[in-house]
């Protein structure tokens, strides 16, 4: 099953703009102050951050689950930090931070099926020129 989503861009870099559509129901406008100036609207990393905190998520609950020990709940934080190199934009770092409610599971266990979670997970895979990606993992009580 693919997944499919299309953007437009229109004018210059600096003056233009753009929209998207992801899926049924993602939806969004994006610009050059958006992405690079901290304006308001959408921007590509803020995609490849939601699209990576889900695929981890649910990574890391298949972990738990294929264990054993099936979580209560997840919830991760990906920030996907954007930097102008001298070769042009690049993503240099992709900071996870995940807290889960498992029941029955220690935090070596946790950590274990977390950096597990981080392999595996296929958004993790494919962003694997990233130069960095972290991860902070709590188990919640």
């Amino acid at each position: 099953m693919a997944a499919r989503a299309n953007a437009e861009w229109q004018g210059d870099i600096k003056a233009g703009s753009g929209t998207f559509t992801a899926g049924d129901s993602l939806s969004g406008e994006f610009s050059f102050k958006s992405r690079f100036e901290d304006a308001p609207g959408a921007n590509p990393e803020q995609l490849i951050a939601g699209a990576h905190a889900s695929c981890f998520s649910m990574a890391l609950s298949n972990v738990l689950s294929e264990g054993g020990n099936p979580p209560e709940s997840i919830k991760t934080e990906a920030k996907v930090t954007l930097r102008l190199l001298d070769e042009g934009p690049t993503i240099t770092k992709i900071e996870l931070v995940t807290v889960g409610r498992v029941p029955g599971v220690d935090d070596a266990a946790f950590q274990e099926a977390a950096n597990a979670a981080k392999v595996g997970c296929p958004i993790s895979k494919a962003l694997a020129s990233v130069p960095e990606i972290t991860l902070d993992a709590t188990l919640e009580a």
